[in-house]
């Protein structure tokens, strides 16, 4: 499938729009291109649409006519895209939502009926590779963010759990659909929902696969906030502009700490965290936080 892909200038650029196919020989080059915009850019590719402003990076799905079901397309630009934003110091925060009345409606049922000549080997490599999408973004240094505005479901569910911040509109609807088209479970679901809601509600939510609505996925803990459906951008830009300017070696020890928690004992965290408390105490923002509130005034982070 071949990327079409707009650019667009920053507000203010006296240079007209353009509009550049992709052809397999030109994809390096354009993503090269994509990858070295400055801030405030916008850039809509055939599955997916990215966004920069104000130090958050914003990763749309963008197959509203599919529920943005999961392409190879979305996932590997996103995949590229999560990997650049990781290791970009001028990136603070990471909100993943979805285009239209779905953020993710998992895989494409369409394509699951089709025959291949791929072998079983082959399959598992595949959706290894394209899980990796889950494990980044619970594994960035980033903050991560789920803008849930409808269905998340099967691995959008895992999409959407992955994220370290989950706000759901209440039209959203939850379920991991597995059982329905008769598939195990994939992109970090089972991991994911056994911590979250307990193994108990895991089972009842994979056998059963009813879908459930955003406030009981808040009950459960699967999601943090639930606002109404005009608010919910709003809502998801305030927390990300607001991490996006905080204390970001701060963030990246906080999530760490806490992914670790799910699998270490109590000493191991003790002297993970003696060793991540002081190493922050080292950072511009520590002092620029003692200072500020010396002086009685609010921080200016720089996430330094």
């Amino acid at each position: 499938m071949l990327a079409r892909i707009l650019h667009i200038r920053p507000t203010g650029s006296n240079k007209d729009h353009r509009a550049v196919d992709s052809s397999p020989s030109q994809r390096d080059n354009q993503q090269r291109e994509v990858e070295s915009q400055a801030e405030g850019n916008f850039f809509m590719a055939e599955d997916v649409i990215i966004e920069v402003s104000d130090r958050v990076a914003t990763l749309t799905f963008n197959r509203p006519d599919k529920l943005n079901a999961l392409s190879r397309d979305m996932l590997f630009q996103s995949i590229d895209m999560l990997k650049k934003w990781s290791s970009d110091t001028e990136i603070g925060a990471i909100v993943v939502t979805g285009e239209g009345r779905a953020f993710c409606a998992g895989g494409d049922v369409s394509m699951m009926a089709r025959t291949d000549t791929e072998t079983l080997e082959a399959k598992i490599d595949g959706l290894r590779q394209m899980q990796e999408l889950s494990w980044l973004l619970y594994n960035s240094p980033k903050v991560t963010i789920a803008a849930v505005n409808g269905f998340a479901m099967g691995a959008g569910l895992g999409v959407c759990l992955a994220c370290d911040v989950r706000i759901a509109s209440d039209q959203a609807k939850f379920g991991t659909a597995y059982a329905k088209v008769g598939f195990g479970g994939d992109f970090g679901t089972t991991w994911l929902l056994t911590r979250y809601a307990g193994a108990p509600k895991a089972k009842e939510l994979f056998f059963l696969a009813d879908p459930i609505d955003a406030l009981e996925a808040h009950r459960l803990g699967l999601i943090n906030q639930v606002v109404a459906k005009d608010e919910l951008n709003g809502r998801v830009k305030e927390i990300a502009s607001r991490i996006a300017e905080g204390p970001l070696t701060s963030y990246r020890y906080m999530k760490a700490n806490v992914n670790l928690a799910t699998s270490a004992d109590f000493r191991t965290l003790l002297d993970r965290e003696a060793e991540t408390h002081l190493r922050c105490g080292q950072t511009e923002d520590h002092k620029e936080g003692v200072r500020a509130f010396m002086e009685k005034r609010q921080p200016k982070f720089t996430g330094r």
